[in-house]
């Protein structure tokens, strides 16, 4: 049954052969489920401890999508997935920057005022009220 936030068939078949096996130590959990977790995360935005059980323990998960991200396995699959989509002529590369929507705050501005100082001044705070009158 495939959920709403997991990987398809066909993006599982993309991304499979460039999972790290392990060689070693005991058997791990399955893969996918574990992908499926760090993609659910990630797409809910929840905290690791609230993923749902059906990824398992949200530790395992936690500690592989770590492991993966420290070693850069993400960063490596998506630069081969992209070559291979590349290849295969289906991505388009060309982009367009509107320069109408790119706006600054206006507290980002470091000019003065005409005739003032520029930046921020030092001001000291008065109290309206001696705090030993109260």
């Amino acid at each position: 049954m495939l959920r709403r936030h997991e990987l398809t068939d066909q993006e599982w078949e993309l991304l499979a052969p460039l999972i790290p096996r392990a060689v070693t130590g005991r058997p791990r959990v399955d893969d996918r489920r574990v992908i499926n977790g760090m993609v659910y995360k990630i797409r809910t935005g929840i905290t690791w401890r609230d993923l749902p059980e059906r990824y398992g323990p949200w530790k395992t998960v936690y500690t592989r999508f770590r492991r993966y991200a420290l070693e850069g396995v993400f960063t490596h699959a998506l630069q081969q997935v992209q070559a291979q989509a590349d290849a295969a002529g289906d991505i388009d590369w060309l982009v367009q920057i509107d320069s109408t929507v790119v706006r600054a705050h206006q507290h980002a501005a470091a000019t003065g005022r005409k005739g003032g100082t520029i930046g921020r001044t030092n001001r000291t705070i008065t109290p309206s009220v001696d705090p030993e009158e109260a």
